[in-house]
């Protein structure tokens, strides 16, 4: 069996998880989540704990096992919790605003970027004098927020020899020394 799989799921207060034609549906005090799962798999809902199970062990079977579990799991974090990401914007002139759903980046180019963010997605940027900004973003779909940091991070990744860019929070970057460095 699945490590990850066969670990039951407990049900925090507060959430409630119905599974009906293969769609689990969480709801909790931070919204509504639906997770479409594949007709092998087999979700059950019972005494405050969800349960995954599989019909074989074929190969296709235990990856879904697993993925499925980790899925409905992230979803009952989600609205029972939620998911925050800090980022953090590196260099001389990098601004970030937000305007309700609206990101605005001024990254070094030639002109400002606009990020028009999802609607469960939630956006905060934050200046500090004498530090560098931050963007905070926070929701209850853990790959939604995934992919929207991702998508930011795309647009000035950090660069290895000076650091500037992009970053979450606690990301080490790994330097490299210049040119300057290797010649005697």
């Amino acid at each position: 069996m699945s490590r990850i799989g066969k670990a039951p799921i407990a049900i925090p207060a507060g959430v409630t998880v119905e599974v009906k034609d293969h769609v689990v549906t969480v709801k909790g005090k931070n919204g509504s989540l639906e997770q479409v799962v594949n007709p092998d798999i087999n979700v059950t809902v019972e005494d405050g704990h969800v349960h995954v199970t599989r019909p074989s062990d074929d190969r296709e079977h235990r990856a879904l096992h697993g993925l499925y579990r980790a899925l409905i799991h992230n979803m009952v974090v989600g609205v029972s919790e939620g998911y925050r990401k800090e980022m953090e914007l590196v260099g001389v002139g990098y601004r970030a605003t937000a305007n309700g759903q609206v990101l605005e980046l001024s990254l070094g180019f030639s002109h400002a970027i606009y990020i028009k963010l999802p609607p469960e997605v939630k956006v905060e940027a934050k200046t500090e004098r004498n530090k560098n900004p931050l963007i905070i973003l926070t929701s209850d779909d853990k790959q939604l927020l995934g992919q929207v940091c991702a998508k930011i991070r795309s647009l000035r990744k950090p660069e290895p020899y000076k650091g500037k860019g992009i970053k979450f929070v606690g990301e080490v970057i790994r330097r490299k020394s210049g040119k300057s460095a290797g010649a005697k």
